[in-house]
């Protein structure tokens, strides 16, 4: 696996692979690799010619008082988990190499970046949409692959690729668990034994919720009990957000349709975890 750090290099490099004609499958990541991302480096791998994998710990989607400086970083485990997924190119750039002095530009999705967890993480999608945009400048990738339980982000970087007309595929995979349903994410090792155990009931009122709207009932009914279920348990510190919601739009539901989003955003403890689900109906 080769490993660039210098911006420039990395896009003669993805030039020369365009000329060639390969196709070039991109999992942009902040490391701290887990079953997740693997799962996104295998569909990259069985979908395209190369696989280039970044990791960044993006300092301009942190915000005040969040883990910027605590979020785990382990390159050597990385490198080793990228080599054994098939990774063919790992593009790790420095922070003053992507905002050298001087940087002044940002990439704003008006709406979509204000919602869910935009109105708790003001700037967050932001900095988001601007590292991804220049990622994408450098990489050159065919297509793009995100977790869905990044559904919000997701949303938010489709919306960019259109609006820009960068011509790039965003492939959103499934979410990888654990076995208790709790989805998996880098955050989740802050967590101790207890409130490991207590962070299963965001994908438990997820599911209740899933069975509730197949049942019938009504949005408002819905998202109250989602709630609820999730503030019955004594670890929880916060419910951000926990309810159902228009999967495009990211606006609250307010009548049943076929789709919808069930999401939530907890606190337990001091570990922020994300969560989401898409139910279908087929009446509707």
């Amino acid at each position: 696996m080769e490993i660039i750090r210098i911006p420039r290099i990395m896009r003669e490099t993805s030039r020369r692979l365009l000329v060639k004609g390969r196709t070039v499958g991109f999992v942009p990541t902040m490391g701290s690799l887990h079953q997740g991302h693997m799962f996104l480096f295998k569909t990259a791998r069985e979908e395209n010619d190369i696989v280039v994998a970044s990791i960044f710990v993006n300092p301009i989607q942190f915000g005040p008082g969040e883990d910027f400086d605590n979020y785990p970083r382990d390159l050597e485990t990385d490198v080793k988990k990228l080599e054994a997924a098939g990774v063919d190119i790992l593009f790790a750039p420095e922070a003053p190499s992507m905002y050298p002095e001087g940087f002044s530009t940002s990439v704003s999705v008006k709406g979509l970046s204000d919602r869910l967890c935009g109105a708790f993480r003001p700037g967050h999608f932001d900095g988001v949409a601007t590292v991804v945009c220049k990622l994408f400048s450098l990489v050159l990738p065919t297509r793009s692959y995100f977790g869905q339980k990044d559904y919000q982000q997701s949303q938010i970087i489709r919306r960019m690729i259109r609006d820009l007309d960068l011509g790039i595929e965003c492939i959103v995979c499934s979410t990888v668990r654990e076995s208790d349903g709790l989805a998996m994410s880098s955050r989740n090792r802050y967590l101790s034994q207890t409130e490991r155990h207590a962070a299963a009931v965001i994908f438990q009122s997820l599911q209740a919720a899933a069975a509730m709207i197949r049942k019938g009932a009504g949005p408002s009914d819905v998202s109250a009990h989602v709630r609820t279920q999730i503030e019955s348990e004594p670890l929880v510190t916060e419910v951000q957000y926990a309810g159902v919601y228009d999967p495009d739009t990211l606006e609250a539901r307010t009548v049943a349709a076929r789709a919808s989003l069930v999401a939530a955003a907890v606190k337990i403890g001091n570990t922020r975890l994300i969560d989401n689900i898409i139910v279908e109906l087929k009446d509707k």
